[in-house]
């Protein structure tokens, strides 16, 4: 069986604003959090320096966002000269972690950084300190044989680092590529923080198929419980590709590209970057996609 994710009506969900300077070009990938009251969006956003920065918004819903009028993470750093790009967010005991990409003449990197409150955050730095060129990075929710697990992307594949901290990873694997002939054929990244499942990690991911302007769309993977480097099963055909005229036209043209997804009502809610333009909504049911995990 093919799944296929289901466009919200209300989308796209958040657009630039021209009156803020910091978001009144793009907004774009965000992560996304439910804490049993409120949906928390950290979200991409540029203005006219065309500098990344972390906007937030907050939802009771999950689709109707209030969002802040100063952006809640901005460079700091040398390291993220250009920006701060693309957070996934991931809950360990009462703290919130964030991965993103640090963005400076060095290329970008994966950083970490945490909150309890999603205003006040506590830097880590660079993260994956002996590599450049390294992004799409998110978090496991738990430890897996004693040690924390990193999803990351040395292009073109998906990566996994571990590490006893948190700070210091080590021990890179390639847990899956491109696939020629396929959707996915040019470059492959992490998109959600994986979720458990009883069948397995439940990994959304973007594939990236080459044309004169590649596309890109979503699908899932399905990691080992207890040995995430081993993939179960990858999507045959893509759960979401562009369609809308907002996902083939914008900044980067022909893209859906998702760092958040979060189980609510008995739901998975997908939020993606539609051609680095908008923030939009798909969902599809839980128990369509456990189906999907047992065939």
């Amino acid at each position: 069986m093919e799944l296929r994710l289901k466009r919200h009506p209300l989308n796209p969900l958040l657009a630039p604003v021209p009156e803020h300077l910091w978001e009144n070009k793009f907004v774009f990938n965000c992560a996304v959090v439910y804490d049993g009251e409120l949906f928390h969006l950290l979200y991409r956003a540029q203005g006219v320096d065309m500098v990344s920065r972390i906007g937030y918004a907050v939802s009771t819903d999950g689709v109707r966002f209030n969002r802040f009028e100063k952006p809640v993470f901005s460079p700091a750093v040398s390291d993220e000269l250009y920006g701060v790009e693309d957070p996934r967010i991931t809950k360990i005991g009462d703290t919130y972690y964030m991965l993103y990409t640090a963005y400076s003449p060095k290329g970008p990197r994966v950083a970490l950084a945490s909150t309890k409150n999603f205003i006040t955050w506590k830097r880590y730095g660079v993260v994956i300190k002996d590599e450049i060129n390294n992004k799409d990075a998110a978090l496991f929710p738990e430890k897996i044989n004693g040690k924390y697990v990193m999803l990351h992307r040395f292009e073109p594949d998906i990566w996994l680092a571990f590490s006893d901290d948190l700070v210091n990873w080590g021990n890179y694997v390639s847990i899956a590529g491109p696939r020629k002939g396929y959707w996915d054929n040019l470059k492959i990244g992490a998109g959600a923080p994986p979720i458990k499942t009883p069948y397995g990690w439940l990994l959304l991911y973007h594939g990236v198929e080459e044309a004169p302007r590649p596309i890109y769309r979503l699908g899932f993977i399905l990691l080992d419980l207890n040995d995430p480097t081993k993939v179960i099963k990858r999507s045959e055909e893509p759960i979401l590709e562009p369609e809308e005229e907002w996902e083939i036209f914008g900044g980067v043209p022909n893209v859906v590209f998702s760092d958040a997804m979060v189980e609510y009502n008995g739901q998975y809610y997908v939020y993606y970057g539609a051609a680095d333009n908008y923030i939009a909504l798909a969902t599809i049911e839980v128990e369509e996609v456990m189906k999907w995990c047992k065939l």
